[in-house]
């Protein structure tokens, strides 16, 4: 199970009400609500962002401030499942067999988390919770990471990828998925358009010309 938000420095902000966008090195990580209507994405410049939606409010990224608020997360998510991995302020993972078992299966365990999360932002940390978390369910935690944010994108709460649907829930999508840019450019150079089309090379032609990393 994954746990993702996108725009948790937005959420910590206290901002994810107003047209907020969050930005380090001068390109935006983090964007509100209100923002995203109007064409602000992740990854932009700040001019750009700035230009989509002019009456954006600008705030610099505050790493640790988004660290301290999402221990209060995984904390509530640890009372109910152990061996919780943070990837990074915003998002998290963790396997659900276990607790899955104990709760009444994954449905029931999901429901739990995302009223014990939703919670502790609200009650402990004062927060608006803002859009998100997504939570993706899936067989492996890369798969899992894209469903969430699939989740996110068709705005809903949850989606469950069935167990051994993964490689196809994954193939259709563009190769830039992949969360590695470089290796995903050269992939389109060579006609590699989806997730589907790079997993079928074989491994040794990978490894070839991608390297370890692909």
């Amino acid at each position: 199970v994954v746990l993702w938000w996108d725009d948790w420095p937005v959420v910590v902000a206290g901002r994810a009400a107003d047209p907020v966008v969050v930005v380090a090195n001068n390109k935006v990580v983090a964007v509100s609500g209100p923002a995203r209507v109007d064409g602000v994405r992740v990854g932009q410049r700040r001019r750009e962002a700035q230009g989509r939606c002019p009456t954006a409010e600008v705030l610099a990224h505050d790493e640790a401030a988004d660290a301290r608020a999402f221990e209060v997360v995984v904390a509530a998510v640890e009372e109910l499942c152990p061996r919780v991995e943070v990837v990074r302020p915003g998002v998290l993972a963790f396997a659900s067999r276990g607790p899955s078992r104990y709760f009444g299966g994954d449905a029931a365990l999901i429901e739990r988390i995302s009223i014990r999360v939703r919670d502790a932002v609200r009650d402990r940390l004062q927060l608006e919770v803002g859009i998100g978390p997504g939570i993706g369910v899936a067989d492996g935690n890369f798969a899992a990471s894209l469903a969430a944010r699939a989740a996110l994108s068709a705005r809903e709460r949850l989606l469950v990828v069935p167990p051994g649907r993964s490689a196809a829930f994954l193939a259709p999508m563009p190769v830039d998925a992949i969360g590695d840019a470089a290796i995903a450019d050269v992939a389109r150079r060579l006609g590699l358009r989806t997730l589907g089309a790079f997993a079928a090379l074989s491994p040794s032609d990978v490894v070839g010309r991608f390297g370890a990393d692909g």
